[in-house]
């Protein structure tokens, strides 16, 4: 039995973000599969619902269950989450001493609630006790009521689909929006996300289909005969903006014929504050300008093929570490403290960056932000996203992240994912019936409910998804519904897997969505641009192919072999074999996986060369038979070294790493692998496949290391990629995306992994606000090993400075335009249907732990006061950032522009990245603070960049444009950006190679 296929059986249900099987619930009975005297309608339901996710015809067998009084008792007493933003300062408490790293064991907790009382946690560890004195004092604001969908007045391909979403959300019941925005269970469908169908009003009709929704960020997690796309990083690594977006395209055209609507990425959180965290390599590097092109470029590709994307994690999801409550022992998960600039100026803006492209819907993370939980945090979700980023597409929760029902949806949540609530795969949702309930007893207003089906299906419609996922005049599901299981991988299975019994038919159709290979070419292409040149003493390369006669040449290294197999570990969840991905949600299984020791066997021949021609080769695929590789390095005239750092989602660990690395070191004795191999060999080439920095102090500086590459993460063409880049076939181009340090402490003292709990609630300040990576390094004037940008070329090139345009700035107002007006949104009949509208149709018979809308006794429904959030009453102003999609559209409007040349001085084509770096005025007085109260800034931000092939000899111009947003700052006392006067100090920018290598410098 293939190793899926063992932990998918029906008594053990896969746990997606636990990575663990867990035993089916008992709370609910069922009748036997051959109980099928159900009515037509009843019926109907399923074959309707099934219709959309299934590819082949099901049985008539149903199953019962009850599972309101289970729920009730799950729910009963939870507390409710603070709701409040930046209202407090951030107070530093002092952790505890740590005692040596080792697995929590056991924790007991005394607290003192109230009267400033604070809260003491004892923490019992292998080797001792840490007492934590640490209590919550971030806090975040409420703001509501959600805004409307709909109304945003320069936006007009919106107006058209949210005005067919009015049209057709007007015309369903009450359990048929709920239907909408509710996930019908873990397992309960095909994909990892599914909804539910929705009917007209008699039930008669199917007016929208149920919706399929799959991970990931770089490929279609558990589908067959799908790519494996190089990861985010090794996409950001390439700053090729048109590549990233075809790599969106193509990734979402695999998705389309696989039969997906939504995909699950891209990822711009975490931004990589942690170099250590464990998922940075979904996302495309340590800067927010780099994640929001390289997010927006994916985004247009995506969505370019009528496929939903959706832009993660937002916000602050910057560790693995207690990110989700009851996943490391407590009870809660760990809160994000992050001031109001910070947001702004640093984790908002590739988010801002891919609301302005357009995207669909974007997923809440699992963390709390001052101390409330993400997915029901009023002030992010409505204020922040709804209000002043302009955002109208739906909001929808990462897995099991919502932790709240009525608050959540009153913030700003409108979908919930996979569905069930609090506890994985038992069927008990935090909104589904009770959503139903508390529109019912008018706890949440019907028009919050109208919005959230609305959303949905305005996104829907936005994407065109009613031409190839849509329906008929005749309420047909039209023939493309998903066609592989995520659970399965026979042809024939269960068409709900999580209710383990009930309903069969084909399930898996083996489609083949590669493009005949021809995907895979651009695989390789993404995984060559992306590899980053960083030493090359002697010009050791390029190799030249068939120049090896009578030579020898070493290959060392367990990550230049394919291991135990490419998929050997679930999700990809340990370092064995070459590292082409990450591990997690984010990793999909590989089709196939060229190794490096594969491709430069078949690479050192000349084609059409003999054997006599080839040099001797001899690989070592091993970390720890130094003997052997040292006796063995000492007869080469070139030697490869492998080597790699892994990490991924902290429900899986490998090699004592849980999620976050424990370090910036080359993982499995990499290290001492590279030294032994460069202490016998004079020709020593070393590459790196990793999650992100490495840190190579150890034996970097070797004479006989000649040559580096830092390798990222290169996806199923992996060695095909890196022998282009080796042999000269391709020029490297590649810029690293972070900042390699000399060691983790160069990074700053707070932003390593919060490794160990110092409170009940987690507390994580992010003091050093603006400065991480290498916003970090220049204020502190740090030398790195090789700084952000950074990556050589086997030629030349000169930059220089060609035009240069910026008007007064006496004439340039220091806010932006008055935010423009907004438009009417779509309007409904707010009268609340009968309760009968939500009883379950007579007869009816469910499928086991299948999510419905419906409520099992509607005599329960009835008024009563409801303890609403803090602030609910009050009233926020509109912000004035706001307006557009991305935010005020005066925001956008470019202000200066520059042009340079490039010229290639070298002797071969190659492709440079043009990099834009602005440094804002000294003199900026802070608004509303003391005198003579300066506001501090970045030495210099990135702005923008630009990749340009250039031939030899050959000179091309690059233009840049900044915009009114590039040269302002988040003043916090206006809530708005502003535009430093010209008494404020001059600013100056920068043009360049790298962060560091910067020819051109403008001041105006």
């Amino acid at each position: 039995m293939r190793e899926r296929e063992r932990l998918l059986t029906s008594e053990n249900k896969p746990n997606r973000l636990e990575g663990k099987t867990s035993s089916s619930s008992s709370n609910s009975t069922s009748t036997a599969s051959s109980n099928s005297t159900s009515t037509e309608q009843t019926n109907a339901y399923h074959r309707k619902a099934s219709s959309l996710t299934s590819p082949g015809n099901i049985d008539d067998a149903f199953l019962s269950s009850d599972d309101e009084a289970a729920s009730a008792a799950l729910l009963k007493g939870r507390k409710k989450d603070r709701t409040s933003w930046f209202t407090a300062p951030l107070v530093h408490g002092k952790r505890g001493k740590k005692s040596k790293r080792t697995k929590v064991s056991k924790i007991a907790v005394c607290i003192g609630i109230g009267g400033g009382v604070t809260v003491l946690v004892s923490v019992i560890v292998g080797g001792g006790v840490m007492v934590l004195g640490r209590k919550p004092v971030a806090k975040s604001e409420g703001w509501y009521p959600a805004p409307q969908g709909g109304i945003i007045s320069n936006s007009p391909s919106w107006e058209e689909s949210y005005a067919k979403a009015q049209k057709l959300v007007s015309q369903l019941s009450l359990p048929a929006k709920v239907n909408l925005t509710t996930g019908t269970g873990w397992a309960q469908g095909f994909c990892v996300g599914n909804t539910g169908p929705a009917y007209s009003l008699d039930g008669s009709k199917l007016l929208f289909p149920g919706l399929c929704l799959q991970d990931g960020p770089l490929g279609l997690r558990f589908a067959d005969h799908a790519t494996a796309w190089p990861a985010g990083l090794t996409a950001g690594a390439t700053w090729n903006r048109a590549l990233i977006r075809e790599r969106g395209r193509l990734h979402a055209l695999e998705a389309k014929q696989k039969g997906i609507n939504i995909i699950l990425g891209p990822a711009m959180g975490p931004l990589g504050r942690v170099p250590a965290g464990g998922r940075n390599w979904e996302g495309f590097g340590s800067d927010p300008v780099l994640q929001g092109i390289a997010a927006a470029e994916t985004i247009k590709g995506i969505q370019s093929e009528g496929v939903i994307a959706t832009a993660k994690h937002y916000i602050f999801n910057e560790q693995e570490h207690f990110r989700q409550a009851n996943e490391w022992g407590l009870s809660h998960a760990i809160s994000a403290n992050v001031d109001d600039r910070t947001l702004h100026e640093l984790y908002l803006w590739p988010f801002a960056d891919s609301v302005r492209a357009g995207v669909g819907s974007i997923m809440c993370s699992y963390q709390q932000a001052n101390n409330t939980y993400t997915c029901g945090n009023s002030k992010l979700l409505n204020g922040v996203l709804k209000d002043e980023l302009g955002f109208q597409g739906f909001i929808q929760s990462d897995w099991l992240a919502e932790r709240s029902s009525v608050e959540a949806v009153l913030s700003g949540l409108d979908m919930t994912m996979p569905g069930d609530g609090v506890m994985w795969a038992d069927g008990i949702s935090l909104l589904g019936p009770r959503l139903t309930e508390a529109v019912l007893n008018t706890t949440v207003p019907l028009s919050r409910l109208n919005d959230m089906a609305t959303r949905i299906v305005a996104t829907y419609y936005q994407m065109n998804q009613d031409k190839h996922f849509g329906i008929d005049k005749g309420g047909k599901i039209e023939l493309n519904p998903p066609n592989f299981s995520s659970w399965e991988t026979t042809k024939e299975g269960l068409i709900y897997f999580g209710s383990g019994r009930g309903p069969r038919g084909v399930i898996n159709k083996f489609i083949d969505v590669q493009d005949g290979g021809k995907h895979g070419k651009v695989v390789r292409t993404i995984g060559a641009e992306g590899t980053v040149l960083a030493k090359n003493e002697g010009g050791i390369l390029p190799l030249k192919k068939g120049a090896w006669k009578g030579k020898k040449v070493g290959i060392y290294g367990e990550d230049a072999g394919e291991g135990k197999g490419r998929n050997y570990c679930k999700d990809r969840g340990c370092n064995q074999g070459t590292l082409a991905s990450g591990w997690g949600s984010g990793a999909v299984e590989f089709p196939y996986l060229v190794t490096p020791l594969e491709a430069l066997s078949k690479a050192f021949g000349a084609e059409g060369s003999s054997s006599k021609d080839t040099p001797e080769i001899i690989s070592i695929l091993s970390n720890s038979d130094l003997r052997s590789i040292s006796s063995s390095a000492a007869e080469q005239d070139l030697c490869l070294v492998f080597i790699s750092s892994d990490a991924g989602e902290g429900y899986l660990q490998d090699l004592g790493v849980k999620g976050d690395r424990n370090d910036l070191f080359a993982q499995k004795d990499g290290d001492k692998l590279v030294s032994t191999v460069a202490a016998n060999c004079a020709n020593t080439v070393v590459v790196i496949h990793a999650v992100g920095a490495v840190v190579v102090e150890r034996w970097v500086d070797s004479p006989n290391v000649k040559g580096l590459l830092y390798a990222h993460l290169p996806g199923q063409e992996s060695g095909n990629a890196l022998v282009d880049v080796l042999f000269g076939d391709v020029n490297p181009s590649g810029k690293l995306p972070y900042t390699v340090g000399k060691s983790l402490n160069d990074y700053g003292p707070t932003t390593g992994v919060l490794y160990y709990p110092n409170g009940v609630i987690p507390q994580q300040d992010f003091t050093e606000g603006l400065y991480i990576d290498y916003r970090y390094f220049d204020k502190n004037n740090i030398s790195p090993r090789y700084e952000f940008g950074f990556g050589l070329s086997y030629t030349t090139f000169k930059i220089t400075k060609k035009f240069f345009s910026a008007p007064k700035r006496d004439s340039i107002p220091a806010l932006p335009a008055a935010r423009p007006k907004s438009i009417p949104g779509p309007k409904y009949d707010e009268t609340i249907p009968d309760v009968s509208e939500a009883k379950y149709p007579d007869n009816f018979t469910k499928i086991k732990k299948y999510i419905y809308p419906y409520i099992s006794d509607v005599r329960k429904v009835h008024k009563a006061p409801y303890n609403y959030p803090k602030d609910y009453y009050t009233v926020r102003p509109l912000s004035a950032a706001g307006g557009g999609e991305g935010g005020n559209p005066a925001l956008y409007e470019v202000i200066v522009t520059i042009e340079v040349e490039v010229e290639n001085t070298g002797s071969v084509a190659g492709k440079e990245v043009v990099q834009l770096y602005l440094g804002m005025p000294s003199q900026v007085k802070v608004w509303g603070g003391k005198y003579g109260e300066i506001v501090d800034f970045p030495v210099r931000v990135l702005r923008g960049f630009e990749k340009v092939e250039v031939e030899k000899g050959e000179k091309k111009t690059v233009k840049f444009g900044l915009t009114r947003k590039d040269l302002s700052f988040w003043c916090v006392g206006r809530q708005n950006w502003v535009l430093p006067t010209e008494e404020e100090g001059s600013f100056r920018v920068w043009l360049g190679s790298s962060s560091r290598r910067l020819p051109v410098e403008i001041e105006f």
